[in-house]
């Protein structure tokens, strides 16, 4: 029975490997680099690299017939059958929370820092399906995976601005085109709820490894954070995806003195005790400073051009790594100089709620010249007069700074506006670019819950363009500047008008109700009637005595008078959510004394109907 019961099993495991055949190899490599900022934070990068070797993504051609099995190890299963199920070539994904100061910190090591939620895909042309049905299940998908609002990523916030958002990766020839769909949702933050699922895509989770230091409640309360995903295909190599979480602390802020001493336990409140067993390498790397006296410990095990770098696996656990700086911290000479080859500074001008200026500065702090790829998604709630553009260099009119422009206009309801252009800055020169825009007039059913506020704008998009196209150029070119969100204040209806006329017409209700069931929300006093005169064995005030066909006494309940009519009222404008807290202290108030009355009735009863 046994031996019959082993070779069923064998004979499973042989017809199982025959179907799927050859597994992929697959590699995952996780990292940790911390470098200090000028201004004395700490700039943190949680990377995650998965590597499913000699994969290809899906031909879009072959949705529609049966995929081939795809059988993962490492590889994240949830994200895979999307990538799969879309035919998503290339992916990008970020939430980002807070404005990331290029000036003092310099270029980040993800580029996608812009605020809120962004996402960008390269698809295959050509399917059953088209792009745009493709980029809504894919936006969905990624929706219901990272517990975000990626869905609202719809038709009136979604562009194909290939110039600026080129492949990291490369493009199966296929011989169909290749397309781009980006959208951004500035309103959209990154939290723990997006974490959560984040860290699910890992094989460790935050078990152990470097993604134990992954603690919500120190990185939610960093100056800055972000997480992003980004899935891309190296033809050499295999599909990539790598997940990568950023943050920037302040040491200075928690620790008790003016000290930029940092370590695990202080930055994350954790340690890394155990180490990620399916993870081909896990190092951590350091930056040391380049002034000053300082310890590190543990010691490293190696140092490499100012970089310290820590195996995971060969550490002394817990590994709690701290750097210590002898002294207090002090601000360096300079240290408001900005690193990045320019600044920008992009402001909505106008008091007005129908027109205002759309206003950007670029400060060239090289001393040679830049050409500036600048890039603006705008929604249809905002619209361009193209023909008041005004390009301004150190004061003087220079409209041909200004070179290959592309603009897609806005449709309302439907698509947003896609401006782009190449500006170019002089050496150490400064940019002006001006242009009038319309303010939109909305109707009241499209207004957000939070009216008054405004509505937020996405981010401008800039990156370096070297028009030689040979690589001379000093300055990184696959590097982009987001400038900060912008609130727009549209004309927004009174609300307030509502509210007033639910008050009244709830109150008018409550009114006719009381009088319409005088009769039920009476009781009965126990008096009679003798010689025409009315004697009681109580207390019966005149001025309330109403009497009955058999000459009893009839007077209204303190409880309905004081209590049912007033919750009625507010029960009426908690449902049609007019509610406030003047309405709830009177009911309260009203409440005690029908308390008060309704004892004083005990002590003196009567009879009720």
């Amino acid at each position: 029975m046994r031996a019959g019961c082993i070779a069923r099993l064998l004979l499973a495991s042989v017809l199982w490997l025959s179907v799927a055949g050859t597994p992929l190899a697959e590699k995952f490599d996780e990292e940790l680099t911390v470098r200090p900022l000028r201004d004395g934070k700490v700039a943190s990068k949680f990377s995650f690299k998965t590597l499913l070797k000699g994969a290809s993504p899906r031909d879009p051609r072959s949705i529609g017939a049966d995929d081939v099995s795809q059988h993962y190890t490492v590889f994240p299963l949830a994200l895979g059958q999307i990538l799969r199920e879309y035919a998503v070539t290339e992916l990008h994904l970020s939430l980002n929370a807070g404005k990331w100061d290029y000036d003092r910190w310099g270029y980040p090591e993800e580029p996608g820092v812009g605020i809120g939620a962004e996402l960008w895909a390269w698809m295959g042309d050509g399917a059953q399906l088209s792009i745009d049905d493709r980029w809504k299940g894919l936006r969905n998908a990624l929706a219901g995976l990272f517990c975000a609002s990626l869905g609202s990523l719809d038709e009136q916030r979604t562009t194909s601005p290939a110039r600026s958002f080129e492949p990291e990766g490369d493009l199966p020839d296929w011989g169909i085109p290749h397309r781009i769909r980006h959208a951004s949702l500035p309103s959209e933050h990154v939290c723990t709820e997006n974490l959560t699922p984040f860290l699910k895509l890992l094989p460790c989770k935050s078990f152990s490894g470097i993604a134990s230091l992954l603690n919500p409640h120190r990185l939610f309360d960093a100056d800055w954070h972000g997480m992003s995903v980004h899935v891309l295909w190296r033809e050499d190599e295999g599909v990539e995806i790598r997940l990568t979480f950023q943050s920037v602390s302040d040491p200075l802020r928690t620790s008790s003195g003016r000290k930029q001493d940092w370590s695990f336990r202080s930055l994350f409140d954790r340690t890394i005790d155990r180490t990620c067993p399916v993870a081909g390498s896990s190092r951590v790397e350091v930056t040391l400073p380049t002034y000053g006296a300082y310890s590190i410990n543990p010691e490293p095990t190696s140092v490499e051009e100012g970089q310290a770098r820590f195996h995971v696996a060969n550490a002394t656990k817990p590994l709690d790594l701290g750097l210590h700086l002898e002294g207090d911290f002090e601000y360096l000479a300079g240290f408001d100089s900005p690193i990045t080859p320019f600044s920008a500074q992009r402001t909505l001008r106008g008091s007005s709620q129908a027109h205002g200026q759309l206003s950007l500065v670029l400060i060239n702090h090289r001393n040679a010249p830049l050409h500036v790829v600048y890039l603006e998604t705008m929604p249809w709630l905002v619209q361009f007069y193209l023909h008041t553009l005004q390009i301004h260099i150190d004061g003087s009119r220079r409209d041909d700074a200004m070179s290959d422009m592309m603009y897609i206009p806005a449709v309302p309801h439907s698509r947003p506006a896609t401006f782009q252009c190449v500006l170019a800055l002089p050496p150490g020169g400064t940019l002006h670019l001006t242009m009038d825009v319309a303010k939109s007039f909305l109707r009241y059913t499209e207004h957000p819950p939070d009216a008054q506020r405004g509505w937020d704008l996405p981010p401008a998009v800039l990156s370096l363009f070297d028009p030689s196209s040979n690589g001379s150029l000093e300055y990184p070119t696959n590097k982009r500047f987001y400038t900060p969100t912008l609130l727009v204040d549209l004309a927004t209806p009174d609300f307030s008008m509502p509210y007033n006329v639910i008050i009244f017409t709830c109150s008018l209700i409550a009114f006719i109700f009381a009088r319409k069931n005088e009769k039920k929300t009476l009781f009965m006093g126990n008096c009679t009637l003798t010689s025409g005169e009315l004697h009681t064995a109580g207390t019966c005030p005149a001025q309330s005595t109403r009497l009955n066909r058999r000459g009893r006494e009839w007077r209204r309940s303190p409880i309905v008078i004081n209590c049912v009519y007033p919750v009625i009222i507010n029960f009426a404008c908690y449902l049609v959510g007019a509610i406030d807290h003047y309405s709830i202290s009177l009911s309260l108030l009203r409440l005690c004394e029908t308390t008060r009355r309704y004892e004083r009735d005990i002590s003196h009863p009567r009879g009720w109907i």
